[in-house]
């Protein structure tokens, strides 16, 4: 067989890939919440931005929308995995809708930080994509003072009333590397900014990209499986595109093409942190068919972090959902 029609031989998962813990809490959410009140559920927003999991919550009874207008009255709420702003907050608090709040812990945790520096006299840079809605609703904590760049070349036109009082934050999906250049600009043009206490590019976004960082170079192509809205999923791609290698990223195991593997002895393939690991598989599936022999998982940081449930959809020990208390998931490191 000569090179040209060379088809893989071998397949390397990355490790870790797929599910973070804030996606796991934002699905069962909305399960849970369709186990204990029935369907529908209404959902502000794609819970996570993955069709495949967004397809299967609405055969289930979950109904996606973008405006509360859309949600009847005595409905049950739930806000999507990446947050809203405090307008939405408290507009559908004042409809009476029940609500059940599927915001990533780790992106709260910038909303917290955002309203206390705020009280204390702060403005904000945030780093981040316009129009994402995890963007939109951090920066929808305040109704100003926060100036977003998306790139180097925003840090020089962006105008903040004082310079005293200034801080960053980021949107938690972003590319570690381009975050940390764009923070060294803003640093560059006020010395005095204060940085997050800790970073707010969350643990799986930093850990995917860091095994891909160790794959690229092994592998002759990379396949991301993430849907197209999917933030953390864009930038594994172009992080690997970055590295100097063949990348590219696919919904589902449908949209490979043999092309793209003619050549190619060893593949690389990682998921987003919003994507199922039964895609993952279906995408190996087909790969093997083209030839594939093997597969070996790469050696990587386990991840044993979990978050807990909002109050009132705890199991009981039939596995129903109960009527009171909190869920006895814990968090560990």
């Amino acid at each position: 067989m000569t090179e040209k029609t060379m088809l893989p031989q071998e397949i390397l998962l990355a490790e870790p890939r797929g599910f973070c813990a804030g996606v796991d809490r934002a699905i069962e959410i909305v399960e849970r919440a369709l186990t204990k009140f029935g369907a529908p559920i209404y959902v502000r927003h794609e819970i996570v931005h993955n069709t495949y999991v967004v397809n299967d919550l609405k055969e289930k009874g979950a109904v996606f929308i973008e405006d509360l207008d859309d949600v009847p009255p005595g409905a049950t709420l739930v806000f999507s995995a990446h947050g809203v702003s405090q307008a939405i907050q408290k507009e559908a608090a004042r409809r009476g809708f029940q609500i059940f709040d599927a915001t990533c812990p780790l992106v709260t945790k910038v909303h917290v930080e955002v309203a206390k520096l705020h009280k204390e006299g702060y403005e904000f840079i945030m780093i981040g994509h316009k129009g994402h809605p995890e963007v939109e609703g951090t920066m929808g904590q305040l109704e100003s003072g926060i100036h977003l760049v998306e790139d180097v070349a925003d840090v020089a036109r962006i105008a903040p009333l004082q310079t005293e009082r200034l801080a960053v934050v980021t949107q938690t999906t972003l590319s570690v590397d381009d975050a940390a250049e764009i923070s060294a600009a803003v640093k560059a043009r006020f010395p005095q900014v204060r940085a997050p206490k800790q970073q707010d590019i969350c643990y799986a976004t930093q850990n995917r990209q860091d095994a891909v960082k160790v794959m690229s170079p092994q592998v002759d192509i990379v396949i991301v499986v993430g849907s197209p809205t999917s933030s953390n999923s864009n930038r594994l791609r172009e992080l690997a595109a970055k590295l100097g290698t063949e990348a590219y990223m696919v919904d589902d195991a449908s949209e490979l093409q043999q092309t793209w593997f003619e050549g190619k002895s060893r593949v690389g393939l990682t998921a987003g942190a919003s994507a199922p690991e039964i895609l993952v598989k279906q995408v190996i599936d087909r790969i093997r068919a083209l030839g594939a022999v093997s597969v070996r998982k790469m050696d990587g940081i386990e991840e044993t972090i979990k978050f807990p449930l909002p109050k009132g959809l705890k199991l009981d020990a039939q596995g129903h959902v109960m009527n009171i208390g909190d869920s006895q998931l814990h968090q560990s490191s």
